[in-house]
């Protein structure tokens, strides 16, 4: 598959069709740049609506960094299934998080950032990918994790 054959960026609503994720669970909002089969760069806008802002923390909302995390996943996961596009797609296949890595947070994730999300494929194994993933927020490195994601029948 060509790069060219996608076009960019790739909205929230194209997202809906490649992620099982909805509100409030769904973390990435935008695909900026694709590497079919190699990396991506996502971003995710960080609001004071987010849900998890009422508990963490009152007067000092900072976005949970298992939250970080998940949204990294989830930028590996389109990558996936944005590399895939073209092949046959098997049904009632969805992609879990297995193992987490390396995982490091150097700064608080607050409303009004935008997080700029690159993860790279670093193999594949059988069923599974292991994604090597950062975080930044204005250039600096929030966060960082090596993520293993496997895939799984739906139903299972």
């Amino acid at each position: 598959m060509s790069d060219d054959t996608i076009k960019m960026p790739i909205d929230v609503s194209c997202i809906l069709h490649l992620l099982p994720h909805r509100y409030p669970f769904l973390l990435v909002d935008r695909v900026i740049e694709l590497e079919a089969h190699k990396r991506i760069r996502a971003i995710k806008n960080v609001t004071f609506n987010e849900p998890f802002f009422q508990g963490h923390f009152p007067g000092r909302p900072v976005m949970p960094g298992v939250l970080v995390i998940e949204a990294m996943a989830q930028a590996g996961g389109l990558l996936t299934q944005l590399s895939q596009a073209k092949d046959a797609k098997p049904e009632g296949k969805l992609f879990y998080l297995v193992k987490v890595d390396n995982a490091r947070f150097s700064r608080m994730v607050v409303p009004g950032d935008q997080i700029d999300i690159e993860v790279v494929l670093k193999r594949t194994i059988r069923n599974m990918a292991l994604y090597a993933c950062v975080a930044r927020v204005d250039g600096k490195e929030v966060a960082s994790a090596e993520i293993l994601c496997a895939e799984g029948k739906a139903d299972a």
